[in-house]
């Protein structure tokens, strides 16, 4: 399986268009789907139907693995290029009708929402999206999620005995100092694009902002901040759930202080959100690609990613092996279209305005 290197420089210049690149700000999650952690790439294109190139913006670490029984199971060869989402989406399209890809593999939505709205993704077959609930695809039924994160709240029992209901909350006097978070994480930015979508411009700069003069403690990732948590540093912590269920797997969830909190009420603190695949109409290995897309949503692929990385399976009928995860359908997430949060370049800008980064 080679992979092909990414070149940036002109990646960097297009994503003003459309998406920003994350690198100086923001990157994937920092661990389990977590996506930082990128491997190194070489340079080939796939030729012919039954070889595909992959756009990853999930990390080479979790991915091998599954790529290698994509290949098994489709018969199809296949090359991954590695790198942050937003990045490999500009780079998708500057290279217009002449990319190399074939299917692009995001780590969120809002960089596939950003490609759907260009025009670059192809209809997925109706029997591929009917494996996902509607709310986990894309609205032109161009993308699909493959695996679903939730975002909770963290607490420390001793500390914070009660964790609030809405993350609205979190600017009272009562919470001053005692609440962590990653701003330059793209879970946290993605969050506060959710937050835009729901409550408004105004209002989310305006929750930045209280939020930040409530003494809000930055750290650089997710895992710190449930570090904290754990440790007392803080008492409240905004994470995936995801992180929490990988630690309790690591050290025993009876060896945790820390306990997660999943927000009520179509809170902005529940936002749930996929990683997920589009095949692009100008690759030219659409047959393939599609072949791609089905293995991803199959038993044994969606199987893979809740063990591994202990997301949310979301093809129907996969029921997650972790222990006392709670039902993906049991969840109060926000009713938001997903495609909604390609608009980062503005989630950003407000970030830096708060003074978070």
């Amino acid at each position: 399986m080679r992979r092909p290197s990414l070149r940036r420089g002109t990646a960097l210049a297009l994503s003003a268009l459309l998406l920003p690149v994350l690198a100086a700000c923001g990157s994937s999650d920092d661990k389990g789907s977590g996506d930082d952690k990128n491997g190194k790439n070489g340079d080939a294109k796939a030729q012919g139907s039954d070889e595909l190139v992959i756009y990853s913006g999930r990390n080479e670490k979790l991915i091998s693995p599954i790529i290698e029984k994509l290949e098994k199971a489709t018969g199809t060869k296949v090359q991954v290029r590695y790198g942050d989402s937003a990045e490999l989406s500009a780079q998708i399209l500057e290279e217009g009708k002449k990319t190399k890809a074939g299917l692009f593999f995001s780590q969120d939505a809002g960089a596939l929402g950003a490609l759907s709205k260009a025009g670059v993704l192809a209809e997925l077959p109706k029997n591929s999206l009917d494996k996902v609930d509607a709310a986990f695809r894309g609205g032109e039924g161009d993308w699909v999620g493959v695996s679903g994160r939730s975002r909770v709240i963290a607490y420390h029992p001793e500390k914070a005995p009660k964790a609030p209901d809405s993350v609205m909350d979190l600017t009272k006097p009562e919470w001053k100092g005692k609440v962590g978070y990653a701003p330059t994480n793209a879970s946290f930015q993605a969050f506060v694009t959710g937050m835009r979508v729901l409550k408004g411009d105004d209002a989310t700069q305006k929750w930045l902002k209280d939020f930040k003069a409530n003494g809000a403690k930055p750290y650089d990732k997710n895992g710190a901040v449930l570090d904290a948590v754990n440790s007392g540093e803080v008492s409240l912590g905004l994470i995936n759930h995801y992180y929490w269920y990988e630690k309790a797997a690591e050290v025993g969830a009876d060896k945790l202080k820390a306990k997660i909190h999943f927000l009520p009420g179509g809170d902005p603190g529940a936002l749930v959100n996929v990683a997920g695949v589009g095949v692009l109409k100008n690759g030219g290995q659409s047959a393939a690609a599609q072949k791609a897309v089905d293995y991803l949503l199959s038993d044994e692929a969606q199987q893979y990613f809740a063990a591994e990385t202990k997301e949310y399976p979301l093809s129907a009928g996969v029921v997650s092996p972790v222990k006392d995860l709670p039902p993906l359908a049991s969840l109060k997430a926000p009713k938001i279209d997903l495609g909604e949060l390609d608009s980062l370049q503005k989630t950003l800008e407000m970030i830096r305005e708060a003074g978070m980064v």
